[in-house]
């Protein structure tokens, strides 16, 4: 009686859970003992439906359609690379007089490169010296007290062969890849112009032009000056902050006494390594080196003893460089990294490919592991990122390269340091398992040849003071799992300083302070 007293006296339409109750919904209420289960069961709300649609989609990914596992499946699994781990022996022999020679013998190669790899770069220079060893590497190959810059070229034509040099902030390189039959003329050409090189005033004088040329070149190149004014803001006044061509008033200053003296003081024997790849014998080179090489220095300081006196220091800074004649925006943000010998830099390089690059010109993006790319991609909010992990002696720079539309800027920026600074966060055995199977097989592709197998081996022995076996490396790799990255990440990044250098139309680009503030999460 009284439901239907108050049914009668109501003129508003009765609500059930927020919406007009029906005529079973009524009669329900009128007569509660005749269908009380319906009663007990909870209504289905919207957020309700909306969490049970997320747990199919996850219970689908979770247990794919069979039908689509023989073709490729979302759950990656650590690739076997035990086939290609069988690479030959390198052999390395120590002379009396510090000078090291290393090989990696081919049989079935008919080619071999064959080079000088020296512990010497810009690094140890001063601020009056800044790029004599890029300008050294110019003059070096315009003749020698025996060949004149002609007879030099035309003996390397003759063979066929390919002669070339590089000059890095921390090592110089000079090699010569050839055939089998070459390599002794080869490597007897290389440590002339090493050894006897005759510095004429002329060809000084002309040389300077060439480089002054360069470096308008190098300017013009956006991802090399950002790197530049990288180094220089975040290795502020310490010798790793100068650039490899260095100033123009010192390329326009730089003499033959110069010259001189940085080969005397840095192309020592103990700072030296000949390498070796493809059709050599190590023996026969053995041989050459002690007949070949007898004029160098002897000194025993090496390049650690050098760089211990000044040490590279990261400096928590930035440098913006504001141009609106540049369409488009630019800017790299690093943390201080590991050295070479540091044992956490594998796991740098694991988490360097989890964050992994991404250009717009490539089809690939929505869809790739990486979930920085992800982001990229589908938002659009970059023309191209690169994750970059930089290693030196006693230190390194790990960060992120990209290229943007300037109202892009700030959506960019948050992609970037919030997927940073997640690795100290939330980090799945999934994207590292990915990531391990990435890296080890860019590395075994960065070395399909003879010139990269020298310049590997000429790079680890001065960096390692051995040759790393791949077996080795690729069980350091595989021994990085998601603790691992956290545990690093939490070392390099969470709460750290960090260095940004950016040029172009960057006035959308967020202060310092907030970079500085998201290399952290605040969690409640």
């Amino acid at each position: 009686m009284a439901l239907r007293k108050l049914l009668t006296l109501s003129r508003r339409p009765l609500l059930v859970s927020g919406r007009f109750a029906s005529t079973a919904a009524v009669s329900a209420l009128a007569n509660p003992a005749a269908d009380a289960p319906s009663l007990a069961k909870p209504p289905v709300m919207h957020y309700d439906r909306l969490a049970e649609a997320v747990r199919s989609k996850i219970k689908r990914l979770d247990d794919p359609d069979p039908r689509f596992l023989r073709y490729a499946s979302p759950h990656p699994t650590l690739a076997d690379h035990t086939p290609i781990l069988a690479a030959p022996e390198t052999r390395v022999t120590t002379l009396p007089n510090g000078l090291r020679i290393s090989t990696e013998s081919t049989l079935a190669s008919r080619t071999a490169t064959v080079g000088v790899w020296i512990d010497a770069g810009s690094r140890f220079e001063t601020d009056e010296t800044n790029g004599t060893a890029h300008f050294l590497e110019h003059m070096i190959f315009k003749g020698t007290e025996s060949r004149t810059v002609r007879q030099l070229e035309e003996e390397i034509e003759n063979m066929g062969g390919h002669l070339n040099a590089y000059t890095s902030r921390e090592q110089t390189t000079y090699y010569a890849k050839v055939l089998d039959k070459d390599v002794p003329k080869a490597l007897e050409i290389l440590a002339d112009i090493l050894q006897n090189s005759c510095f004429d005033e002329k060809r000084i004088e002309r040389e300077r032009d060439v480089i002054l040329r360069e470096m308008e070149e190098v300017e013009g190149q956006t991802e090399e000056v950002i790197f530049d004014h990288l180094h220089a803001t975040a290795f502020q006044y310490t010798p790793l902050g100068r650039t490899i061509l260095g100033p123009a008033q010192n390329i326009k200053t730089i003499t033959k006494e110069h010259l001189k003296n940085y080969i005397s003081t840095h192309y020592t024997a103990p700072r030296m390594v000949i390498s070796a790849a493809g059709a050599v014998k190590h023996e026969d080179i053995v041989d050459q080196v002690k007949k070949l090489f007898a004029n160098l220095s002897n000194d025993p300081t090496t390049a650690s003893q050098l760089v211990a006196k000044e040490p590279a220091i990261f400096t928590g800074s930035e440098v913006r460089i504001i141009d609106d004649d540049i369409p488009l925006a630019q800017f790299a943000v690093a943390f201080s990294g590991a050295s070479w010998i540091d044992p956490d830099s594998i796991a740098l390089m694991v988490m360097q490919s989890m964050l992994g690059s991404w250009n717009k010109n490539t089809g690939s993006g929505k869809h790739m592991g990486s979930e920085l790319s992800q982001r990229i991609a589908i938002n659009e909010i970059a023309e191209s990122m690169m994750a970059f992990n930089t290693n030196y002696k006693d230190t390194g720079l790990f960060g992120v390269y990209a290229i943007a539309k300037p109202d892009c800027l700030d959506d960019l920026a948050y992609a970037i340091m919030s997927e940073i600074s997640k690795l100290s966060y939330r980090v799945s055995e999934a994207d590292v398992t990915r990531a391990r199977n990435q890296l080890k097989s860019s590395l075994q592709l960065h070395i399909d040849g003879t010139s990269p197998v020298a310049e590997d081996i000429g790079r680890q022995i001065l960096t390692y003071g051995r040759r790393i076996p791949v077996a080795e490396l690729f069980a350091r790799i595989d021994a990085v799992d998601a603790s691992t990255v956290k545990r690093v990440a939490n070392r390099f990044i969470f709460d750290q300083d960090v260095a940004i250098a950016a040029m172009g139309p960057i006035q959308g680009l967020p202060d310092y302070n907030w970079f500085r503030r998201h290399t952290y999460l605040l969690r409640y």
